[in-house]
C-alpha cells in the first residue's frame, strides 16, 4: 500500500491533498463516475454508515449557514453540531484547500442554496 503524502501544496494550478494515494485516487474516480443522484445515493448508502452520512450532511449544512453569517449558537441549535464541528468547518472555508467554497458556489449557481451574504461594509 503506498504511503500516505505528507505534501499539501496549492496554487492556482495545482492542489495535492495531504492524504492523496492510489486508494483515494480510485475513490475521486468512483465519485466522478456517477451520473445521477440515484446512482450517488446508491454507492453512499453501500459505502458509508448512516452516522458517517450524517456528520458530512452535517458539515455541509453548517458550510452553508457560516456563509450566510448566521451565528454559531444558532447553527448548533439548528443543526446539532457542537462548536468543534463548526469551527473546523469555518476554518476550513477561511483557510482550507477551497472545497467547501468550491462547492458552495457551484450549488450556489445552480440555485440549490442561498446567495453567500456579503459582509457588511459598514462594521
Amino acid at each position: 500500500m503506498e504511503a500516505i503524502s505528507i505534501e499539501h501544496r496549492r496554487n492556482a494550478n495545482v492542489f495535492t491533498p495531504r492524504w492523496k494515494n492510489e486508494q483515494t485516487d480510485l475513490l475521486m474516480e468512483a465519485l466522478l463516475s456517477l451520473e445521477t443522484r440515484e446512482e450517488s445515493y446508491r454507492l453512499l448508502e453501500d459505502m458509508l454508515t448512516v452516522q458517517e452520512l450524517k456528520s458530512i450532511t452535517q458539515r455541509l449544512e453548517v458550510a452553508v449557514m457560516l456563509r450566510q453569517k448566521v451565528t454559531y449558537q444558532e447553527i448548533a441549535q439548528r443543526t446539532g453540531a457542537s462548536t468543534a464541528t463548526i469551527s473546523r468547518v469555518n476554518r476550513s472555508l477561511q483557510y482550507g484547500a477551497e472545497g467547501y467554497n468550491l462547492t458552495l458556489d457551484r450549488l450556489q449557481k445552480a440555485g440549490l442554496i442561498p446567495q453567500k451574504e456579503e459582509k457588511d461594509s459598514n462594521v
